[in-house]
C-alpha cells in the first residue's frame, strides 16, 4: 500500500492573525482519548495545545503534561531556535525562529516537520503509543555534516486540559533522575489525589539533561483570546536536554504517564514501526472505495475519535465480563467527550465505512447498558464515570445505529440481545419520561421540552440562556421517532414478536398520519421546524431538521413533498461545506461564529454552518435525484478541499455562514469525518 501523505509548503510566516501556519493545526491521539496537537509552527495558540494531553484515570480525566519544546541546534558559530513553541509578552519571537520551517507534511495521518538551518537539513516527527500515554518526538539530520548538537527545553504546566491557561503553576515542580530517567513531579492540592508524574527520557548519542529551572511568564494563547478566555500564562521549564545529531544516529524524546516498564517494552524504532503498520492496517481493512485519496485520509481521522475510556473502570470490567471491550466515541477534539448523540450518528462512518465492524457491536452494547427510564446518556462529563440524560434525540438516533449495524453485519445475536431494551424505550416514550419527553396521546407526535434544558441537537446553552429551546414537537425528533418504530416493528416481527410488531406498527401508521397535517407549510413549501411550541404557535423557520423527514430508512413525509423540500434545502440552506443552520433571511440569522462564548453560542445554530448535516443532505438528494450521483458528489468537493486546512487530515464542526465559510468550533468532529466519509462510498 502507498504511502499517504499530504504537504504543506511553509513560506516565512508573516505574524498576521490569519497567517496559516499559526491557523492550520496538527492532531495525534492515542486511542484513549488523549491527544498531542498544535499549530503548524508549533506556536500553542489555544489551552489544549500541547505535545502530551494524557487520558487519566477518574478523577483526573485528560491533562495536559507535555506543554511544548523549545528546540535549538548548535552551530559553529551561534545557537539558532529552529522551534520556540510559544509567544511570549504578546511579542512573537516564535516567527522568527519558525523562517527555519520550510515544510510541514502528514504521512500516514502523522506529523513530519522539515527545517532548513544554514546548510543543517532537520526534520521532525511525532507520534503517539496506542492505548498509551506516551509520545516520541525524533529528531533526524537529513542533510549537512554532523554531528550538530541539539538542544531542547520542555516547559510544563500540569493542568485539565479545559482548565484556563492562566491557571497557576503548582509549585515547587520536582525533579527526581535515575540514569538516563527523569521525572516531573508537581505537589497535590490539599485533599486531592496525587498527581501523576511527567516521565522524560533522551535517547540518542551523547545525551545529557542540565538542571536548570526556569519560568516562562505571560505566554500568549491567540485562539483563547479570540473567544474570550484567559489568554495569557506561565510554565515552567525544569532544565534542558543535550544531544547529538548524525546521519546514522537519531534522537529521540520519549515523555510519558506510563510506568517505566511500559515505556521501555518498546524502542522508539519498534514503537513507530507498530503505529505506522497499525495505521496502514486500518487502510487494508477498510472497503476498497476508501483506501484510496480523499477517503483514506478520513480512514484514518475516524480513527481518532474510536477509544476505549482511559477512565471509566466500571465499564470496561463490565464488558470484559461479557466477553465484550469498552470502547466508545469522542465527539470532538480539542475538549468534547464521548455523547450519545454524535456517537449514534458518526457510528456507521466511522466503524461500518470503515470496516470496524467488531468495535461497533461493543460500542451499541455499551451504550445500551446505560439506558435510565428510555433514555441513553447525552454525554459523560470529563473525568466522570455517570452520565447526563438531558437529550431527546440521542435514543432515536441509537435504533438508527443499530439498523446500520446490522444492515451491514447481520449481526441478529447483539439484537436479541438489545431487543428488550429498545422495547423499554418505546414504552417510557409513550407514558412519558424525564424532561418533558413523551407522546402527545391526541396525536401520536413526540414532544420535548423543560425549562433550563437544552434536549435537542440544536443545543446551545449559555449563562441559563437556552439559545434555540425549540420546545414541542420538534420536526426531526418525529422523523427520527417514526423511523424507530418502524425499525422497531420490523425487528419484531422478524424475531417471532407479531402482535406486538402490529402494535408499534399502528403507532407509526398515527404519527405518519398526524406529521402530514402539521408539518406541512403550504405557506413557505417546507416543513415547519417546531410545532405545538411553549407558546401554542407553529415556528416557521427554514432549518436544515426537516432534511431528516427525507433522509432516514423510513422517511416520515408524503413522498410527493420531497422535492419541495429538497429544494428549499438546496437554495436556502446549502453551502460548500454543509447545511446552514438557519435560512439568511430569517431575522435571527448570524453570518459569523465568533467572539465570546455569548457571541458564539448566539450564532452556534442561527446561521452557522454543520459539516455532518451533509450526509442526510446526500441521502435525501439521491432518493429524490437517483440519478445524480455527481451531483451528490460535488456537494462534497468542498469539505474534501477543507482537508488541508484547518486540522490538517480532518473535518472541523462549523463553519460561518458566509464566504470565505471561515472554519469554527472544534478542528477535528467525529460526525463530519463519518458523514463526508460515508458519502464519498455512497456517491461512487
Amino acid at each position: 500500500m502507498t504511502e499517504l501523505v499530504r504537504r504543506i509548503a511553509c513560506d516565512h510566516p508573516s505574524g498576521a492573525e490569519d497567517d496559516p501556519l499559526l491557523t492550520r493545526e496538527w492532531l495525534v491521539t492515542n486511542g484513549l482519548g488523549g491527544y498531542a496537537s498544535g499549530t503548524i509552527v508549533g506556536v500553542p495558540t489555544r489551552r489544549y495545545h500541547g505535545l502530551l494531553i494524557a487520558a487519566l484515570p477518574n478523577p483526573f480525566g485528560r491533562m495536559v503534561m507535555l506543554h511544548h519544546l523549545t528546540e535549538m541546534v548548535r552551530l559553529t558559530d551561534r545557537i539558532t531556535v529552529i522551534g520556540l513553541g510559544g509567544e511570549e509578552r504578546g511579542e512573537s519571537r516564535t516567527l522568527t525562529a519558525a523562517g527555519h520551517l520550510v515544510e510541514f507534511r502528514v504521512e500516514d495521518g502523522l506529523p513530519v516537520w522539515r527545517y532548513e538551518v544554514g546548510s543543517i537539513v532537520l526534520e521532525k516527527r511525532l507520534w503517539l503509543i496506542h492505548r498509551q500515554n506516551t509520545a516520541h518526538v525524533q529528531y533526524r539530520l537529513i542533510d549537512g555534516d554532523g554531528p550538530v548538537r541539539l538542544k531542547l527545553r520542555p516547559a510544563v504546566n500540569f493542568r485539565p486540559h479545559e482548565a484556563p491557561v492562566s491557571t497557576p503553576l503548582e509549585r515547587p515542580y520536582t525533579v527526581t533522575a535515575r540514569e538516563d530517567r527523569y521525572e516531573l513531579s508537581a505537589p497535590s492540592p490539599k485533599d486531592a489525589p496525587s498527581a501523576p508524574t511527567l516521565k522524560m527520557q533522551i535517547l540518542g548519542a551523547r545525551a545529557s539533561f542540565t538542571l536548570e529551572p526556569q519560568t516562562i511568564p505571560e505566554m500568549l494563547y491567540r485562539i483563547e483570546e479570540s473567544r474570550g478566555y484567559q489568554s495569557r500564562g506561565e510554565v515552567f521549564s525544569p532544565g534542558h536536554f543535550r544531544v547529538d545529531l548524525d546521519a546514522d544516529s537519531p534522537a529521540v524524546l520519549v515523555a510519558s504517564t506510563e510506568p517505566w516498564e511500559t515505556i521501555g517494552a518498546l524502542t522508539p524504532d519498534a514503537a513507530l514501526a507498530a503505529e505506522l503498520d497499525r495505521r496502514r492496517g486500518l487502510l487494508a481493512r477498510a472497503p476498497a472505495c476508501a483506501q484510496r485519496g480523499p477517503a483514506a485520509e478520513l480512514v484514518l481521522a475516524a480513527d481518532q475519535f474510536i477509544i476505549t475510556p482511559a477512565g471509566r473502570t466500571e465499564e470496561a470490567a463490565r464488558a470484559h465480563a461479557s466477553g465484550d471491550e469498552a470502547r466508545t466515541i469522542i465527539a470532538g477534539y480539542h475538549w468534547f467527550t464521548d455523547w450519545g448523540r454524535d456517537t449514534m450518528i458518526s457510528l456507521e462512518g466511522l466503524t461500518l465505512s470503515t470496516g470496524r465492524h467488531l468495535e461497533a457491536g461493543y460500542i451499541l452494547r455499551t451504550f445500551a447498558h446505560y439506558l435510565r427510564d428510555g433514555l441513553i446518556p447525552i454525554m459523560f462529563p470529563e473525568g466522570n464515570s455517570a452520565g447526563l440524560y438531558h437529550t431527546a434525540d440521542a435514543t432515536m438516533w441509537f435504533f438508527h445505529a443499530i439498523d446500520r449495524y446490522l444492515q451491514v453485519t447481520g449481526d441478529r445475536e447483539t439484537l436479541r440481545r438489545i431487543l428488550p431494551t429498545l422495547r423499554s424505550i418505546v414504552d417510557h416514550h409513550v407514558r412519558g419520561t424525564h424532561f418533558g419527553i413523551g407522546v402527545d396521546a391526541d396525536d401520536g407526535l413526540l414532544r420535548q421540552g423543560k425549562e433550563g434544558y437544552q434536549l435537542t441537537w440544536m443545543d446551545a446553552k449559555v449563562d441559563g440562556w437556552v439559545v434555540t429551546p425549540r420546545r414541542g414537537k420538534a420536526v426531526e425528533i418525529n422523523a427520527l421517532w417514526y423511523n424507530a418504530l418502524r425499525l422497531l416493528s420490523g425487528w419484531l416481527d422478524e424475531e417471532g414478536h407479531a402482535l406486538e410488531a402490529r402494535g408499534v406498527a399502528s403507532l407509526a401508521d398515527r404519527v405518519e398520519e398526524s406529521f402530514q397535517h402539521r408539518f406541512w407549510n403550504d405557506e413557505t413549501g417546507h416543513l415547519f421546524d417546531v410545532v405545538d411550541g411553549e407558546d401554542g404557535r407553529d415556528d416557521p423557520a427554514c432549518r436544515p431538521n426537516q432534511i431528516l423527514a427525507i433522509s432516514l430508512r423510513h422517511p416520515v413525509l408524503d413522498r410527493a413533498r420531497w422535492p419541495a423540500v429538497m429544494q428549499v434545502v438546496h437554495d436556502q440552506l446549502l453551502t460548500p461545506v454543509g447545511l446552514r443552520s438557519l435560512a439568511r433571511a430569517h431575522p435571527a440569522f448570524k453570518p459569523r461564529y465568533y467572539g465570546d462564548l455569548r457571541s458564539r453560542d448566539a450564532a452556534y445554530h442561527q446561521g452557522t454552518v454543520w459539516s455532518w448535516l451533509i450526509g442526510p443532505f446526500i441521502d435525501a438528494w439521491l432518493k429524490v435525484h437517483p440519478e445524480d450521483r455527481a451531483g451528490a458528489r460535488r456537494a462534497l468537493q468542498g469539505l474534501l478541499h477543507h482537508l488541508g486546512e484547518a486540522c490538517i487530515g480532518s473535518i472541523s464542526e462549523i463553519f460561518d455562514a458566509e464566504e470565505p465559510y471561515t472554519a469554527r468550533g472544534c478542528i477535528a468532529q467525529a460526525w463530519g469525518v463519518a458523514e463526508a466519509l460515508r458519502c464519498i462510498c455512497a456517491t461512487e
